[in-house]
């Protein structure tokens, strides 16, 4: 019979509970209550998701027989569950460090934010299917912007919009009008880029478009954008090229021409079929950090590379194709292709996309939804006009001057901030969270009052959350119950059985001495045996056997010669060893000295000892498995004396209906 389920912790423990007679059925009124351990009550619901834990679709029903095993185990499990609670060690320091970090990783999954930050992993790794190239132009504020000087920017980028609208070059209206410093050398070409390359409302906006089709006027850090997509294609994956490059020095004219005569020579030499690749970029490569390694570069996706090198790389196609020399503003390069492969899956993809989502503004996109609906979801109510006046008037106090600035501007600590679930939270309160919160948030947008007001509202509605789950998600009461029992069970058999049994020495040898028939050898025989595994050595290890008495010394010896000579030639095992369960020596004489045997193709010679008549092993000999036995005892006794301390009643319509909903 196996136990069908799922959770290490607890069922490699309940696993150990199956003892005893079974417990007598009393019916109980409840239809919901499954059982009642020492008045306290247990579902029916709990037995049938730890059983459905383990459950495989595909296997057959569960018989009524294993069934009824099952339920004992539970019984003895929950048995075990109230003697910890009993003994108070829900309520120690350790269960609660324990129970608390388990929590910590159960809850994640349930979650809002969890749910939200999945979504941006989804979709980020949805838009990697493809990869876009557009042109921008960027529009940007002056400094210390009013809002009037922002209105003008945006009537310049509306304008801009229009010209392209009618007609007008984007790459040569970017020459003219954008902001970005890179214009001079792309003319607003940003070549291709894929998901998480691009800040979030530049990419939504990119997304967003069809080939040809050009933005409104978006909004981001850098000031407005102007976007037309050139083109969408499915996402080429992952390169590696090895490279040649031949410098340009930027502060010599004719430095250019010289370059690139040269690295036309060197295009030339690489075309004749007896040319090796890494001797040519040995010799004539300037990039210094691979000419030595055959100019070989790490694996690269779209948008990782500048775009000249880029497009030039994945335009080749087949692995040692070289592609004609290019430019870019490091020099010449011509590149061979080494391999290409596909996108990573999601799995492969997945702690890479949220590291990058957790680093940019995505992170504060997530935390401010998740704020929206938990304060949509848990009736939080603001004290507005408050709120308004403290963002104001404490922008730029420090977070320790706040108490001092909030008496002198005459607000009671007992007014209210705001309501979460009916129950009002005053100033005194945000007052004392800043007391002993020693995080060190920061804000490029947000003042010192809103930053720390913002940071209090979230503990307090992660807080609320948290408690919304323990009390209305069921699946998640479960595992939580699941854990928590599962750690006082832990507790309880390590505290009475596992380390008692190891630790008892005295309680070891009664249980040796009372048990002393479970531990006897059965004949036995000191014993050299010699596989011969290479034919050709047989008559060597015979006449070294033949004719000798067998000895401790002896064996050694022997033992130590075959492993210098010849190391392959046998398989050698030496000992006292028992003569009715050794595979070899069951088939052997009984009398000492030198025997040949044939099993199953295979020779062994043997060297015996004095046969050794059957008896008891000693305490040392079989300590381990003494140690075994008296914790099955230990755990035996102490299920006898908690099936005699509580008593158990059970519902029988309600364990009927548990055996029809595991077997559906």
């Amino acid at each position: 019979m196996t136990f069908r389920t799922a959770s290490a912790i607890l069922f490699s423990v309940l696993v150990l509970t199956l003892s005893g007679s079974p417990v007598h059925a009393q019916n109980l009124d409840d239809s919901e209550e499954l059982l009642s351990v020492g008045g306290q009550s247990v579902s029916k619901d709990e037995f049938i998701y730890l059983m459905g834990k383990g459950n495989n679709e595909n296997a057959p029903g569960l018989s009524r027989k294993d069934f009824e095993e099952n339920l004992q185990l539970f019984i003895n499990y929950k048995l075990k569950v109230r003697e910890a609670e009993a003994l108070g060690l829900n309520e120690t320091p350790e269960f609660t460090r324990e129970f608390e970090a388990f929590k910590e990783n159960l809850k994640a999954p349930y979650l809002i934010k969890n749910s939200l930050e999945e979504g941006e992993l989804r979709k980020a790794y949805s838009r990697m299917q493809e990869v876009i190239r557009a042109s921008h132009i960027l529009f940007q504020f002056p400094p210390n912007a009013s809002a009037e000087d922002s209105l003008i920017v945006l009537k310049m980028a509306l304008k801009v919009r229009q010209e392209i609208q009618s007609g007008g070059d984007i790459n040569a209206l970017a020459v003219e009008y954008s902001d970005d410093p890179s214009v001079k050398k792309n003319q607003g070409d940003l070549g291709y880029f894929t998901s998480l390359q691009m800040v979030q409302p530049f990419e939504d906006a990119a997304y967003s478009l069809n080939p040809g089709e050009v933005s409104e006027p978006i909004l981001t850090n850098f000031g407005y954008h102007i976007i037309k997509v050139q083109e969408r294609k499915p996402n080429p994956g992952q390169v590696q090229v090895s490279h040649i490059l031949v410098r340009i020095d930027p502060e010599k004219p004719e430095s250019e021409d010289q370059a690139k005569r040269k690295v036309a020579d060197i295009y030339t030499e690489i075309q004749k079929p007896t040319t090796v690749w890494e001797d040519i970029v040995k010799n004539f490569s300037e990039d210094p950090a691979t000419s030595q390694k055959g100019g070989l570069l790490p694996w690269f996706a779209v948008g990782s590379m500048i775009p000249e090198f880029e497009m030039a790389a994945f335009s080749l196609t087949e692995s040692g194709e070289v592609s004609p020399p290019i430019k870019t503003r490091y020099g010449f390069h011509i590149l061979r292709l080494e391999d290409r492969k596909p996108l990573d899956s999601f799995d492969q993809m997945e702690d890479q996309i949220r590291s990058r989502i957790l680093r940019e503004s995505r992170s504060s996109m997530i935390q401010s939804q998740v704020l929206a609906i938990q304060k949509s979801r848990y009736g939080f109510k603001e004290n507005e006009e408050l709120v308004e006046r403290l963002i104001n008037e404490l922008y730029q106090t420090p977070k320790n001057e706040f108490k001092l600035k909030l008496e002198s501007l005459e607000i009671s600590p007992e007014q209210e901030l705001f309501k979460i679930q009916d129950t009002s939270y005053p100033v005194s309160d945000f007052i004392d969270f800043l007391g002993y919160d020693e995080a060190n948030p920061k804000s490029k947008n947000q003042g010192n009052f809103e930053l720390w007001y913002n940071r209090y509202l979230s503990t307090l509605l992660d807080q609320q959350e948290e408690q919304h789950l323990e009390s209305t998600n069921k699946e998640y009461q479960m595992l939580l119950k699941e854990y928590r029992d599962g750690i006082l069970l832990f507790s309880l058999m390590n505290d009475q059985v596992w380390q008692k049994g190891i630790q008892d020495s005295v309680g070891q040898r009664q249980f040796y001495q009372q048990h002393l028939d479970r531990y006897q050898w059965g004949e036995r025989i000191p014993v050299l045996i010699v596989k011969v595994l290479d034919k050709e050595m047989l008559a060597s290890a015979k006449n070294q056997l033949e004719g000798k008495n067998y000895s401790e010394s002896f064996s050694e010896e022997f033992i130590a010669q075959s492993r210098q000579d010849n190391p392959m030639a046998y398989k050698i095992e030496s000992g006292v060893k028992e003569l009715s369960s050794h595979p070899v020596l069951s088939e052997c004489k009984r009398e000492a000295g030198f025997e040949e045997l044939e099993i199953e193709g295979e020779t062994y010679l043997l060297l015996k000892g004095e046969k050794i008549s059957a008896g008891p092993k000693k305490f040392e000999e079989t300590r381990g498995q003494v140690i075994k036995d008296y914790q099955e005892f230990l755990d035996e006794n102490l299920l006898e004396s908690l099936r005699s301390k509580y008593a158990v009643q059970i519902n029988k319509p309600a364990i009927e209906e548990a055996f029809v909903a595991i077997n559906q």
